[in-house]
């Protein structure tokens, strides 16, 4: 895919990994729609700095964790920009419960956000995707692919963004394909000290944290250069998940 003018949808996208992903997708000269849900700063700051070096970005506001919300995010996208080419499902939550302390109310938290908007989000951008042969990337996480009790809800969401993208895949096809990134240690969360970042570089096969770049790598791959492939999960994670 030619991304120039196209346009991309990536939820979550005013921080961390979605905006490294934003930044990347309208270098490409892509206009980008910016979800947020609570980071209206962060959105306002890379909307400005996207537009000073000629870039066209603007945001859009929802609460992903409310179905309705989620379901209509892509029709204001096309609304805005007249057609929609790429969708990034970025935005999550990510919180140490295990199974032991998980209420309802978080498993909900999760699970909507996580899961349930994915879903719908993609449900309903399919038939504009469909009509210019677009593509999803899902964003899940190593922890869909390995058991992590202290993120108990988390892992069992991220488990299932890996069989949606499978579903979606087949049910979208040959017109959309529908593929996910698993990263691991790309993005560290900003309170990890030396010692917790020193552990996680030693426990990882080859020896070093990942950086944002590595992920934006896969997803370049997957929306410019992989047009037979679907339905597949590209883990990015220094070969952790091979530990076990």
């Amino acid at each position: 895919m030619d991304l120039a003018g196209r346009v991309a949808l990536v939820t979550g996208g005013a921080r961390r990994l979605g905006r490294a992903f934003v930044e990347a997708l309208a270098n490409r000269g892509m206009r980008v729609a910016i979800h947020y849900g609570t980071s209206r700063g962060d959105a306002d700051a890379l909307v400005a700095a996207l537009a000073a070096r000629g870039l066209e970005a603007a945001h859009f506001n929802a609460d992903l964790r409310d179905a309705e919300a989620a379901a209509a995010l892509p029709d204001r996208v096309v609304e805005r920009f007249g057609r929609l080419d790429v969708l990034v499902n970025s935005a999550a939550v990510m919180e140490r419960v295990g199974v032991a302390d998980a209420t309802v109310q978080h498993w909900n938290d999760v699970i909507d956000l996580n899961l349930r908007a994915p879903f719908f989000i993609a449900q309903q951008a399919a038939p504009h995707l469909a009509a210019v042969r677009g593509t999803i990337v899902n964003i899940a996480d190593l922890g869909g692919l390995e058991p992590w009790p202290h993120y108990a809800v988390h892992s069992i969401s991220k488990a299932g963004v890996i069989m949606l993208t499978k579903v979606l895949a087949m049910a979208l096809a040959p017109d959309v394909t529908v593929n996910a990134i698993a990263p691991g240690t790309v993005l560290v969360p900003d309170d990890y000290d030396a010692e917790k970042r020193a552990f996680l570089s030693t426990t990882t096969p080859l020896q070093r944290l990942g950086t944002p770049a590595d992920a934006v790598n896969a997803l370049l791959y997957l929306v410019e250069r992989a047009d037979f492939v679907t339905g597949e999960t590209v883990v990015v994670d220094g070969g952790r998940v091979l530990r076990r």
